[in-house]
């Protein structure tokens, strides 16, 4: 594994007292789903219940990122919409170990040319949180 995909990784808590190395993944279209996406990302980064990681990378087939998400007690998928692009990615690549979100499932319209807002923002950060819990 490269250096730059081994400091990317970390071990994070996610409920109970288990350590696990979870890898978060946003969605990163051009609509408001995609802004929600990111942002709700960061959040749980911040918040401590993982680690973001290169979405672009494992659809380059960059094969140091594909194993860094296989090898992940777990990958959150945060898809924007149906078209679930990061899931496509995730399924071409062989990783299986991961939980998707979408942010559309959620009731949030996707619209193009409009900023999201803080409560869409949190309402994704809840159904990850409840996702990562389990």
């Amino acid at each position: 594994m490269s250096e730059c995909c081994e400091s990317k990784k970390q071990t994070t808590c996610c409920g109970g007292t288990e350590k696990k190395t979870v890898l978060l993944y946003a969605c990163s279209g051009g609509a408001n789903v995609a802004e929600i996406a990111d942002r709700a990302a960061r959040e749980l980064m911040f918040a401590g219940k993982g680690t973001m990681f290169c979405l672009a990378g494992l659809g380059a087939g960059i094969q140091g990122m594909v194993q860094t998400a296989k090898d992940a007690d777990m990958n959150l998928v945060i898809d924007g919409c149906p078209v679930e692009c990061a899931k496509k990615i995730f399924d071409r690549c062989g990783i299986t170990n991961y939980k998707q979100i979408k942010v559309t499932d959620l009731g949030i319209e996707k619209v193009k040319g409009v900023r999201c807002t803080q409560e869409q923002v949190d309402k994704v950060v809840k159904a990850a949180k409840e996702v990562l819990s389990k």
